[in-house]
C-alpha cells in the first residue's frame, strides 16, 4: 500500500489488475477525454507504463481500492508529463463510470497532492485537463489548483485544448 484515506486505499498496479482496468479504460464514456475507448493492447500498454514508472521514479498511477469491497475503482496517482518544452508533476485520476460523483476522486487526489510534497518534496504538482472534461477541472479546484497556462495537445490524431491546474508548496 502507497496510500490511505478514509475509504480508500492505493497500491501499485499489477497485472492482475488488467480486468479492472479494462472496465475504465474501454468505457468510451469514461474515455471521452481521451477520444475514445482503448482496445486490449492500448490497456496493457497503458498499464506496462505504470509498471516502468513504479521502476524508475518509485511513483505512477497507482490502482484505488474501495477499501469496503476490495475492489479496484479507479486510478489516481502521481506521473512526470511533458507540458510544453518541461515535465511537469501531475497528479492523474481516472475512475470506472459508476463510481463518479461519490468523492472517490478528490479524495485520492487530495492524498496524492500531500504526497507528492510531503514524501516527494515537491515545490508544485499539477493536473493537465482537457478543456472539456468539467467535472476533472472541479476536481482540481477542489483539491486546491488553479489554471496557471493553457496548451493544445495533439493526441489521436485530434488537437486538444488543455488547461494545466496547479497548486505550490
Amino acid at each position: 500500500m502507497i496510500l490511505e484515506t478514509d475509504r480508500l486505499y492505493l497500491r501499485e498496479m499489477q497485472q492482475s489488475d488488467f480486468g479492472s482496468l479494462c472496465k475504465i479504460l474501454q468505457d468510451e464514456d469514461t474515455m471521452y477525454a481521451y477520444n475514445g475507448a482503448f482496445s486490449d493492447d492500448e490497456v496493457q500498454e497503458w498499464l506496462d507504463r505504470q509498471i516502468y514508472r513504479y521502476q524508475k521514479w518509485n511513483f505512477g498511477l497507482w490502482a484505488v481500492i474501495l477499501k469496503e469491497t476490495d475492489e479496484m475503482i479507479g486510478q489516481c496517482g502521481l506521473t512526470m508529463q511533458p507540458w510544453k518544452d518541461a515535465e511537469v508533476l501531475e497528479i492523474g485520476y481516472l475512475f470506472e463510470r459508476s463510481f463518479w460523483h461519490k468523492g472517490y476522486a478528490i479524495e485520492a487526489a487530495a492524498a496524492c497532492k500531500k504526497y507528492a510534497f510531503e514524501v516527494l518534496k515537491a515545490d508544485e504538482v499539477c493536473s493537465i485537463i482537457r478543456d472539456t472534461n468539467t467535472a476533472s477541472q472541479n476536481v482540481a479546484v477542489r483539491n486546491g489548483m488553479a489554471v496557471v497556462d493553457t496548451w493544445t495537445k495533439h493526441y489521436r490524431g485530434v488537437d486538444m485544448p488543455h488547461f494545466r491546474y496547479a497548486s505550490y508548496h
